[in-house]
């Protein structure tokens, strides 16, 4: 049945990474060719988001293709944190393509290089934009959502900060319209700022997998999940760690000494299903040991 639902995840992932790769294949292209066209610093630096997109959504499809391998000999613990190494190579390229709005649209606004060739065209690129970035955001976040991918989250979001930049853009392209070119440099800052805010928290997000920072959420519904089994007197050493969407969760349990083994096997199962239940993909190691002494107890820390 596990195998089934990694099987289906893998698949689903792989379908809307896919589809985010088309999707900034063909707005690449239609942006570089309008921005080119019209010298709008704001087409051509969503442009160049866009064509950073494109490499992202590459990584992205080969992370997920990678990331649901089941583990082996060199990767005891599976192959997830390769989503959340994507996740970070998607942060860096955020961040070049801040550096190169920002330097264009200061480097525009000293000089003053401003010559922009408004045209129908300029408006059909950012709205088309707009709208396949709205769909696409919402299919990669439903999935992402659904199958705890830290990968197309990344990618959900990236799309998302794409619909605030072009609205940005159209509202530059608009100001221009009417003879004041020097909003579509300002849009183009703007752009670079919404990126960098996007970028932070991506990124924080990645680094802090990357290092195993414990995840707070699952801590907690694990402590909960403890308290609900009365045959656990107390608990310590909680640790938990995550990689890609598998959770791998590590507690020592006290038990009562007169506890049987087969009991103690079965209570352990119970408390495995019930934290599979509220944190899919978790991998649980209990530890089970007889109840120490009261004046020892308080020496344990709920970790």
């Amino acid at each position: 049945m596990l195998k089934e639902k990694k099987e289906t995840a893998l698949v689903e992932k792989k379908q809307a990474a896919l589809i985010s790769v088309f999707a900034a294949i063909v707005l690449t292209g239609f942006k570089l060719v309008v921005g080119l066209l019209t010298n709008s610093l704001g087409i051509l630096s969503e442009a160049l988001h866009s064509g950073l997109d494109l490499v992202a959504a590459v990584i992205t499809y080969f992370s997920v293709r990678v990331s649901d391998k089941p583990a082996d000999e060199k990767h005891n613990y599976g192959h997830g944190k390769i989503e959340n190494f994507s996740a970070f190579m998607e942060t860096i390229l955020l961040l070049i393509t801040c550096t190169w709005i920002i330097y264009e649209a200061v480097n525009r606004l000293v000089l003053h290089e401003t010559d922009i060739k408004i045209s129908v065209w300029s408006y059909i690129v950012v709205i088309t934009s707009i709208l396949i970035d709205i769909n696409r955001s919402r299919m990669l976040f439903r999935v992402a959502k659904k199958h705890n991918s830290q990968a197309l989250e990344a990618d959900a979001l990236h799309f998302s900060t794409d619909i605030w930049s072009s609205s940005v853009v159209l509202f530059g392209l608009i100001c221009a319209n009417f003879g004041f070119f020097a909003a579509d440099s300002i849009a183009a800052l703007v752009v670079a700022l919404i990126v960098l805010l996007v970028s932070y928290k991506l990124g924080k997000k990645a680094i802090d997998v990357l290092l195993d920072r414990a995840p707070q959420d699952a801590i907690a519904i694990v402590k909960e999940a403890l308290t609900t089994f009365s045959e656990v007197k107390t608990y310590h050493n909680l640790k938990i760690r995550t990689a890609g969407a598998d959770t791998f969760i590590k507690v020592n349990i006290h038990l009562d000494p007169s506890l049987s083994l087969l009991e103690v096997h079965e209570l352990c199962d119970r408390i495995e299903t019930n934290v599979h239940t509220l944190i899919p993909r978790s991998e649980i190691y209990l530890h089970p040991e007889p109840q120490v002494l009261n004046h020892l107890e308080a020496d344990l820390s709920e970790n």
